[in-house]
């Protein structure tokens, strides 16, 4: 006898296994009703499949559907730890993430037998070495650049490679106050992302306050700046430098997003929003809707600290914007200290999916484009740029420091050296590690002491293998660090330097469009408003 409907069949079958389990706890004088508490939530549960509406396999499959959102759930790390090789995991690769590991826990992070990496396919880069290498004992091992223009009383030396924006809310109490305590034993910085300065920043570490269009830390009760707030936070001693926050690359163009299973009481308190509610900052600043007012803001922000170093954050997007950004900063002659150049490949805790995939240039050539429209307009001298995006590594390090870049940010290594794994739950509020949640079960798991010590040693090793890339290169300083130093295989048989891929255009020739190299020309051009549209 056949049964009409498919669907039925699994289902079926379900209930005669029960039914043939209790006649078999019968057959044994079992307590039939304990074997039925046992089964009977399964028949319940394909029953419910059966007639809910809401999933289709479901309903087709009673119980057996379910295995398809189990296998969901699951896929991530059965990826991650079973099917993925060494070199092809997303968004970080296993060898990258272990080579944070191993540095953290300072383990040997050493590789046997040559390289894993294809050093004749399209992409693999190189920088090149010297017949003379220098003595790296002998080097400065944590460089340092200074940032603060001629209007910055208090300039700040910087380490080449600090933590870069992440807020309390997006991060746990106990990762951010490992991160902080390893800043503080490094000598290196820690920007807290535009979610405010918390109590867990305040752990000796200095600190980059950043500031988003939310305004937390200087908020007004209607979500405006407020002067008077920002005075009196940015006034603590551990705060060294401020970062305006335009864009970021994993969500330009939208504001951030704490989604209200993380808003507890406390972050409430701290952002001066209501808890338990999903805090969505807007995308544009309240305070300034011009590259002009900008500038200005720029000036009263540094002015109302005290003459610390203020900057500014952006994701490249229009390149007209930036020019005119530019453009205002000569009309106006204010100067911002510093600007972070973030990629299109930059992270985040949540972000849609078409503005992660589809949005905002990536940083290799933001970077190159920002340096050379600085320099273009003679402006690279006054300014210092940080270059976020991916920098887990020292040959990282090198490449955005030839492009230009002063010094780096990164946030996911420093993720990963206080213990994430690349679960992909920071959205969820179920990181496994206790790093990006607010469920303290979860978090009590995260021991600070030690993840600190964690974060001291990835950097620390990190600038280590810096010192000794340039030494082996025989440059004696990261400034001397060019694009003539990196290769990059572009094709079969093609292979460019970063000189040619981002060729660089001379200093002050953006002032005079006659001076303009002819390269460069036709984009200058219709920069200025001389080409076609």
């Amino acid at each position: 006898m056949t049964i009409p409907n498919l669907r039925f069949k699994f289902y079926v079958a379900s209930v005669l296994i029960v039914v043939g389990l209790l006649l078999l706890a019968n057959f044994y004088s079992m307590n039939a009703l304990w074997a039925f508490v046992v089964v009977g939530p399964i028949l319940l549960m394909g029953f419910y499949d059966i007639f809910q509406k809401e999933h289709a396999i479901r309903r087709n499959y009673p119980l057996l559907g379910r295995l398809r959102y189990v296998m969901e759930a699951f896929r991530p790390a059965i990826q991650q730890y079973f099917v993925e090789d060494d070199l092809n995991g997303k968004p970080f690769s296993r060898r990258r993430r272990s080579l944070v590991y191993q540095r953290a826990k300072e383990v040997n992070e050493n590789v046997p037998f040559g390289t894993q990496v294809d050093v004749y396919g399209q992409g693999y880069e190189w920088m090149v070495h010297s017949a003379y290498p220098l003595d790296a004992s002998k080097m400065n091992r944590h460089p340092k650049v200074m940032v603060g223009g001629t209007d910055c009383k208090q300039p700040y030396d910087l380490s080449l490679y600090n933590i870069s924006a992440m807020s309390y809310g997006s991060l746990s109490a106990n990762a951010v106050m490992a991160m902080n305590r390893g800043a503080k034993k490094g000598g290196f910085a820690h920007n807290t992302g535009e979610g405010g300065v918390s109590p867990y920043h305040k752990q000796g570490g200095d600190l980059i306050w950043q500031i988003g269009t939310g305004y937390f830390g200087a908020r007004a009760a209607d979500g405006s700046f407020d002067a008077e707030k920002y005075k009196n936070t940015v006034a603590h001693e551990s705060i060294k430098m401020v970062e305006l926050k335009l864009s970021q690359g994993a969500k330009p163009g939208k504001g951030g997003i704490l989604p209200a299973i993380k808003n507890t009481k406390e972050i409430g308190e701290i952002r001066g929003v209501e808890p338990h509610q999903d805090v969505i900052s807007p995308s544009y600043h309240k305070a300034f809707s011009n590259p002009e007012g900008l500038m200005h803001f720029i000036k009263k922000l540094r002015d109302l600290s005290g003459g610390k170093p203020v900057g500014f954050k952006l994701c490249i997007g229009s390149e007209q914007e930036f020019y005119d950004m530019c453009k205002a900063m000569i009309k106006t002659s204010i100067y911002p200290d510093f600007i972070t150049i973030d990629g299109g490949e930059g992270g985040t805790g949540a972000a849609p999916v078409e503005f992660s995939d589809s949005l905002g240039m990536p940083m290799k050539e933001g970077l190159s484009f920002a340096v050379d429209t600085l320099r273009g307009f003679n402006l690279k001298k006054d300014i210092r740029i940080i270059a976020a995006g991916r920098i887990t590594s020292a040959f990282d390090m090198v490449k955005v420091l030839a492009i230009g870049a002063d010094a780096c940010y990164s946030a996911r290594a420093m993720m990963m050296a206080v213990g994430c794994i690349q679960a992909l739950e920071c959205h969820s509020n179920n990181c496994p590690t206790g790093v990006a949640t607010q469920d303290k079960s979860l978090m009590k798991g995260l021991e600070v002491g030690d993840k600190s010590d964690r974060v001291y040693h990835f950097h620390k090793k990190t600038l280590y293998a810096l010192v000794d890339m340039m030494a082996a290169a025989g440059i004696s300083a990261p400034s001397k660090i060019k694009r003539k130093h990196i290769f990059k295989r572009t094709g079969a048989g093609l292979v460019r330097r970063y000189d040619q891929l981002y060729p660089s255009i001379p200093v002050g020739c953006c002032l005079n469009t006659d001076e303009i190299p002819a390269l460069f020309k036709q984009e200058m051009l219709m920069l200025l408003g001389d080409g076609e549209d």
